[in-house]
């Protein structure tokens, strides 16, 4: 799990998160901050930019959790959040897409348009030529074959015949998709 900001960082977080980063200003101040904790003034002082300019940079990764401030004395005094930072990027690559659920509609109802434009009423009209769509209409007709279960090569033909007619060409690209295995005659689904 990510930690960001003390909770998990969200896809929109780390996008959040790069953005910031993306900045050579904002960048420098926490190569700074990663040194010792500071104060405006002194930050602007050191990257020679204006004092405004540091706050306005320190807002934007105060608001991201990049930074926090404390008062010392007389001065609000920053540091780096170090934590914010403990993340690899492969973790943020891991973690799902907010958009995961979506995606995953979007290709039940692409999975859906194929089917239906390549089967009539439980028979295959025509075998795809392009291979995603081949691969659909497979995974469909290995769902015929039960797990677990062994088959002859006749039972297989006979099975697939009720799709299509040329269940030689079917029976060869269920085995070559990893669909399904043979040996010695015998077929069964993976």
């Amino acid at each position: 799990m990510l930690v960001f900001g003390g909770n998990a960082m969200t896809e929109q977080e780390a996008l959040q998160l790069f953005k910031c980063l993306a900045d050579r200003s904002r960048l420098q101040i926490l190569k700074s901050l990663a040194i010792e904790d500071m104060y405006v003034e002194r930050l602007a002082e050191r990257l020679g930019v204006t004092a405004p300019t540091i706050s306005f940079h320190l807002k934007k990764l105060a608001d991201i959790g990049a930074v926090r401030s404390y008062k010392s004395q007389y001065y609000t005094m920053y540091a780096l959040c170090r934590e914010a930072f403990a993340v690899t990027i492969l973790d943020i690559i891991k973690t799902e897409s907010d958009d995961a659920s979506l995606q995953a509609q979007r290709e039940q109802i692409y999975r859906r348009k194929v089917l239906d434009s390549f089967f009539e009423y439980g028979r295959l009209r025509a075998i795809p030529a392009q291979r995603k769509k081949e691969r659909i209409v497979l995974e469909e007709i290995v769902k015929a074959f039960a797990p677990g279960t062994i088959y002859s090569e006749r039972e297989v033909n006979l099975i697939i015949a009720d799709f299509h007619d040329d269940f030689c060409t079917i029976r060869r690209d269920l085995i070559a998709e990893n669909l399904m295995a043979r040996s010695d005659g015998s077929y069964w689904r993976l």
